[in-house]
């Protein structure tokens, strides 16, 4: 069998270096045996960890202004602690966001062990025909390992441009870059969307389908999706959305150095080479930040680097896998928070001291605690009242909308004991969604506008959605729409006045980032 390090014949360059490889390497990789099984479980103590110690944290999270949505630790291999809130799911994929960026490195890491890439190879060289006329010094300096690094040199992130454009390739090349490639660190998903552009030009396969046989399938991760760009390359830097137990999984796979039931998925040499520091991020008071937070522990290839020689991907509102190489723990998270330092404090704070050196003794009372706990994370619907005799005047009856930019031209509600069903309709269908009253009920919708998220949707297609609704007054009806394949949701608050109704949306990422303001406008509508 060929070791991963008869495949490396050596590495190049000081800090950010690339690396050679021979090319009987994916022979290995396709070799493998499927990790479709679930993970391993035991209990805390058994692999050496304090159970109270996890229950502090989900303690510690129902304290705090963090939404959590998933959680999985592991030890050893073995998962200890998992647990969803309802009403998200197990089985559910999840949105990453810039999670995604770790799973593009990986991309990279392949092909460059199938020798048809090298991180010291020019960006240039891969798209002659889409340069600008005038190649400057620092495009022509550009190499993928500063894509990498994100340390392409730009002044902002490139991505608001580019994906304002048909062509997101030419775009990103025309744009000036302001500093030389590699001087400074600059958060840029513009940089990963080139990363994968350069995967699929040189593997003629979309970034999600070069991973299919070499990661996986052999990591047993069924499901995914992967938005795309208009000319239909994964978006790179995001838009990967995988189940929970799949992080998990990518996690354990990069603490094992890239091994995976006795294959090597990855080259041992790649890992470390994609997760050890590359960069420093910038910033005032520096020497404070590097103690205090985890956003300046220096960044790696679409990794970064943690307190406590740790290291993770990361995705916006919350979306972690995070690996502790000294501890042999993977924690993989879910959430919709706007304080993402907030939520890894709560990591340090309460996982990490429960962590032991060897077995310690089963603690039977907090086991069973934190055993309950898990099973019954949940979050509430909204609460109010669950009818009011508004609801008898108006169930089973339209409001046509007046004229708006987004072409709604009725809503109806019809109001069941338990359940009411909503329709919205405009030029397109109708567009039901059946909220349960002051509890969930699952559905799917492909309503306009929906779900919230920080980037534009490649097309329209069905979200599942949990819904609930409760009336505030006797004269407001609020839903809550739960996106549960994503971080965020919808509030949706109907506002009933003698024949009329004002009905105004507010989705979770205008909550968390008001800078990213609601783009649907207030409804009025009158009783026909």
């Amino acid at each position: 069998m060929i070791t991963h390090r008869r495949v490396f014949l050596k590495q190049l360059g000081l800090g950010m270096g690339g690396v050679v490889v021979v090319s009987s390497f994916p022979r290995l990789i396709l070799a493998a045996a499927s990790g479709s099984g679930k993970l391993p479980r035991s209990a805390p103590e058994a692999q050496g960890v304090h159970s109270e110690g996890i229950l502090q944290f989900l303690r510690a999270i129902e304290g705090s202004k963090h939404e959590f949505h998933s959680f999985m630790m592991l030890r050893h291999g073995q998962v200890i602690a998992e647990g969803w809130w309802s009403p998200y799911r197990a089985e559910l994929k999840h949105m990453l966001y810039s999670l995604s960026k770790s799973f593009t490195s990986s991309s990279v890491g392949l092909a460059v062990a199938e020798n048809r890439l090298r991180v010291e190879d020019q960006v240039i060289s891969f798209f002659p025909e889409k340069l600008p006329g005038e190649v400057s010094e620092n495009l022509r300096a550009l190499k993928i390992k500063h894509l990498l690094t994100m340390s392409v040199g730009h002044a902002q992130d490139s991505t608001p441009s580019i994906t304002k454009e048909e062509d997101w390739v030419k775009a990103f090349l025309s744009l000036p870059i302001a500093n030389p490639p590699g001087t400074a660190f600059l958060y840029n998903s513009g940089a990963t969307y080139m990363l994968s552009a350069i995967v699929q030009k040189v593997t003629g396969q979309k970034v999600t389908d070069f991973l299919r046989p070499r990661l996986f399938h052999p990591l047993g991760i069924e499901g995914m999706t992967w938005e795309t760009c208009p000319r239909g390359i994964n978006t790179g830097g995001w838009g990967l959305s995988v189940p929970t137990e799949a992080l998990a999984k990518f996690g354990q796979m990069y603490l094992q150095k890239g091994a995976w039931h006795e294959a090597q998925i990855l080259p041992s040499a790649w890992v470390e080479e994609a997760t050890s520091f590359k960069i420093q991020q910038p910033g005032a008071d520096l020497e404070k930040l590097k103690r205090e937070s985890d956003w300046h522990q220096g960044y790696c290839y679409q990794f970064w680097r943690c307190r406590h020689n740790a290291f993770r991907g990361d995705g916006a509102f919350g979306q972690y896998t995070i690996v502790m190489p000294d501890q042999d723990v993977v924690i993989a998270i879910t959430s919709e928070s706007s304080n993402m330092q907030g939520e890894m404090n709560l990591v340090w704070e309460h996982l990490w001291p429960a962590i032991e050196t060897r077995p310690i003794p089963q603690n039977k009372s907090a086991a069973d605690e934190l055993h309950e706990k898990l099973r019954n994370l949940s979050l509430a619907p909204p609460r109010g009242q669950p009818s009011c005799a508004t609801a008898s005047r108006v169930s089973g009856k339209r409001f046509k909308i007046q004229t708006n930019e987004t072409g709604v031209q009725n809503v109806s509600f019809l109001f069941k004991k338990h359940e009411c069903l909503f329709n919205l309709s405009d030029a397109g269908g109708v567009y039901p969604l059946n909220c349960g009253l002051e509890k969930w009920v699952m559905g799917e919708t492909s309503m306009p506008g929906t779900p919230p998220k920080l980037t534009k949707s490649s097309g329209t297609t069905k979200s599942k959605v949990a819904a609930s609704g409760t009336w505030k007054d006797e004269q407001t009806f609020e839903m809550t729409w739960r996106f549960i394949e994503t971080p965020h949701h919808d509030t949706v608050t109907c506002r009933f006045e003698g024949d009329t109704v004002k009905l105004t949306f507010l989705n979770s990422v205008t909550q968390l980032s008001p800078s990213h303001k609601e783009t649907r406008p207030m409804l009025e509508g009158q009783l026909t």
